[in-house]
């Protein structure tokens, strides 16, 4: 007996007995081009890994040329002279390690444009990538070769970034690219509607193994993102392995599914290409994706060869290759030096570039390279002709598609506006009342949804399973209830991502966000949300940032919401209440591309979330609590008002007379706790100091320097007392002096993981709350005047 796939709206299409007994789509002059381009492609490949000292990945740059080729050639509806058109089908490198035959394949492009069709060819050299930018594969910016410098040559990432056009995402983490990728289709999907532009994603076995991936695959099969085609190929070879899946009757080193039964297991179209290195089989099945009319999302699997031709195949030519300048490398550049009757640098002894050493000479060899790889296309005018009508032929469907937003589309620039011109002054509806009992993330939640209805539903929303626990389904309420489907309920605004899944809500919330048009607010425990989310994250600002280099755009920015953080999630006990996450997070990004939220109050929250909208970090990630609390009167206690926040940093409550100390708060739980518990006390006692509340160490970095010393001067720094719900280290930029910092109240004080139990229990245990800060303000005055 077997265990059997119940239904599935997916269908599963073997290429090879469609395809029998019907005319192939290329004809044999057609096939003829093909193969010249490959020839081209795979020796280019195998240049830039020699003479760029054995850098990159040759053998999935070879077994995905193919694949690669017959997407950007023959299927796609896009425009080569402006790579940024939205309305264009996308082809996203969800495996980044192949940003060799990225390069290489898209600088042959732009020689065919050059040549054949210089219409076509971008005025700006930034949406070009010429054949001299190969000159900077895997080069810093700070390169100071001749060569780089006389060409003005791009520094090419390692793996791909957005700096270089037509690429849109920062891939390369294993299995971030997918689900970043589907991002841009769900982008793509809910801005244009029915007929949207195709999201292509190329990927490998081994890529599709990291969990993410399944949590990704889950979510776009659920969604019928039927805009999206996954291209996977299928080598069977990694690092490590070449056996990565079960094959038949012999299990797999890492996997017991095939690429094919983990797709359709998710609910996808899955066609087989069983000669995947067969250009009549790979784009009679890429054309027959495009006829399926299911509206669930298709994966493509061809059975292909890594480092096919090369003259290494599988594993060892995963991230290697053949030595520098050895018989095996020319061996691989025969086939076109003999057809073509060209010449390469034969420098087999090495002793000119020492062994690689010296890179002047090595660049100087590339690029005699370079140029006989350019001299053998401009030698073949019947394959530049015949591939640059195919270019025009793409731009031309994609104008006559005349794609269109869909009625009353996302509006996420009226979202950024607003932030803008109304963050100052709390909207009547938005604020609580004092004495009123609400929740931080409730408060958070109202506020998205706020924002959410300017935007036309620019906001989507999703959840590891807690979109009601954390409250940012109060963002999604006034749109349809229930899942986003693209066929069912397309204005939803609630994204199901797999279940409990803050790994792949984080990376396709970074393609939806990068597509344009969105923002996306994943939320989860912060325990878990804040390391699990963080590679997508890092990712996402990467991309934000390399951006700029073709464009200089404010960034578009995420959510993650870090839901029921702290040690008022007692109950739960030291696996979810949890005060590390901020410390993953805080001031551990460049400058502007994160912004942190840690408001004390409810009242704060629409000032610090609007604050960090009008300034557009790529991420934006707010700490808020699970329990009900009681609004207090800022004003009858003498504290700043609530819109102070705005700042990141700024003064709770002044002292009175001749302050007698200062005193750093960071953590609702130790806020309220001050409020509610200490300051009384401490009004009794007489004691009277400058208090700082930490609501945003970001927002408060900026600040023009002059304002941030007019805020928080830096010499109060050199003789505070800390108090924080997360960790000490989060408190060293405000508690600078040993003394300060050793009598800094924090969760671990105690040098252990704290207990559970009902909130007031754990922060009793802690020693945070208001009688156990007053002792610790004793002390450390009274250790001051020593």
């Amino acid at each position: 007996m077997t265990l059997k796939f119940g239904p599935r709206r997916g269908v599963y299409i073997d290429i090879s007995k469609e395809l029998k007994g019907r005319r192939k789509p290329l004809s044999d002059k057609d096939l003829a081009h093909f193969e010249a381009f490959d020839l081209i492609y795979r020796s280019l490949c195998a240049l830039l890994f020699n003479y760029v000292p054995l850098s990159g990945h040759p053998g999935g740059s070879i077994s995905s040329g193919r694949i690669n080729t017959c997407l950007l050639f023959d299927i796609m509806d896009y425009d080569v002279s402006k790579p940024d058109r939205e309305d264009a089908d996308i082809l996203s490198f969800a495996a980044g390690h192949k940003a060799l035959g990225l390069y290489a394949l898209w600088a042959l492009r732009n020689e065919i444009v050059r040549i054949g069709a210089p219409e076509l060819l971008p005025e700006k050299l930034a949406l070009q990538m010429r054949m001299e930018d190969l000159l900077g594969f895997r080069r810093n910016p700070v390169t100071k070769t001749p060569l780089f410098l006389k060409f003005r040559s791009k520094p090419l990432d390692g793996h791909p970034t957005p700096a270089t056009p037509f690429v849109r995402l920062s891939t390369g983490a294993s299995g971030v690219g997918v689900a970043s990728s589907l991002g841009l289709a769900y982008g793509a999907l809910d801005y244009f509607g029915k007929g949207a532009p195709y999201v292509h994603i190329a990927e490998g076995e081994g890529g599709m193994t990291p969990g993410r991936v399944s949590e990704a695959l889950a979510a776009a099969g659920t969604a019928s993102l039927k805009n999206a085609v996954l291209h996977v190929d299928w080598n069977q070879a990694s690092i490590d392995s070449n056996q990565v899946c079960r094959n038949g009757e012999t299990p797999g080193d890492y996997v017991q599914w095939t690429p094919m039964e983990l797709a359709y297991l998710h609910d996808w179209n899955v066609i087989y290409v069983p000669r995947g290195m067969d250009f009549q089989q790979i784009l009679y099945a890429q054309r027959r994706a495009a006829k399926m009319e299911n509206s669930q999302p298709t994966a493509i699997v061809y059975r292909t060869t890594k480092g096919w031709k090369y003259g290494i195949e599988g594993r060892g030519s995963h991230g290697a290759g053949h030595g520098l300048c050895s018989a095996g490398f020319f061996k691989a550049l025969a086939p076109l030096t003999e057809a073509y009757n060209i010449a390469l640098p034969m420098c087999k002894n090495e002793q000119l570039c020492k062994g690689g050493k010296d890179v002047d000479i090595l660049e100087k060899c590339l690029w005699e390279a370079l140029t006989g790889i350019r001299n053998v296309i401009e030698g073949n005018q019947s394959l530049v002709k015949a591939l640059a009508k195919r270019l025009v032929r793409a731009r031309q469907r994609l104008d006559r598609k005349k794609r269109q937003p869909r009625k009353n589309p996302p509006r996420v620039e009226a979202i950024y506006a607003a932030a803008q011109k109304e963050g100052g002054a709390i909207p009547e509806n938005l604020k609580p009342a004092p004495g009123s009992v609400t929740t931080l993330r409730g408060e958070l939640g109202r506020v998205l949804q706020h924002y959410n209805r300017i935007g036309h539903g620019a906001i989507f929303i999703a959840s590891a399973d807690l979109v009601g626990s954390t409250s940012v389904n109060i963002g999604a309420q006034g749109f349809p209830e229930g899942y986003y489907n693209s066929v069912t309920n397309p204005e939803a605004r609630t994204l199901s991502v797999g279940g409990i899944c803050e790994d792949a809500m984080a990376g396709i919330f970074s393609g939806l966000a990068t597509f344009g048009h969105h923002i996306g607010v994943a939320s989860s425990y912060g325990a878990f949300l804040a390391p699990l989310s963080h590679i997508a994250a890092r990712l996402h600002a990467i991309g934000n940032q390399a951006r700029r280099a073709i464009v200089k755009e404010p960034y578009k920015p995420i959510f993650l919401v870090c839901a029921h953080a702290g040690v008022k999630t007692g109950e739960d006990g030291p696996t979810h209440a949890d005060p590390q996450p901020l410390q993953l997070l805080q001031e551990n990004f460049p400058k502007g591309t994160m912004i942190t939220l840690t408001p004390w109050d409810p009242q704060e929250m629409w000032t610090v979330i609007s604050a960090a909208l009008a300034r557009r970090p790529a991420v934006i990630a707010p700490f808020v609590t699970r329990p009900n609390e009681t609004v207090i009167d800022r004003e009858i206690l003498g504290l700043a008002p609530a819109t102070e926040a705005a700042t990141g940093v700024y003064l709770l409550k002044a002292a009175e007379g001749k302050s007698d100390g200062t005193l750093v708060l960071q953590g609702s739980e130790v806020g309220y706790a001050f409020a509610e518990e200490a300051l009384p006390l401490l009004k009794q006692k007489g004691i009277d100091l400058n208090v700082y509340y930490v609501a945003s160490a970001e927002l408060f970095d900026l600040l023009p320097e002059a304002e941030q010393e007019r805020i928080f001067p830096v010499r109060h720094s050199e003789d505070a007392l800390g108090i924080t719900g997360f960790t000490l280290p989060t408190m060293y930029r405000w508690i600078r002096s040993a003394r300060g910092r050793k009598m800094t109240l924090h969760p671990f004080k105690k040098g252990h993981f704290l207990g559970s139990g009902q909130a007031h229990m754990v922060m009793l245990e802690a020693e945070l709350d208001g009688e156990s800060q007053v002792k610790a303000i004793e002390i450390y005055l009274k250790r001051r005047k020593q």
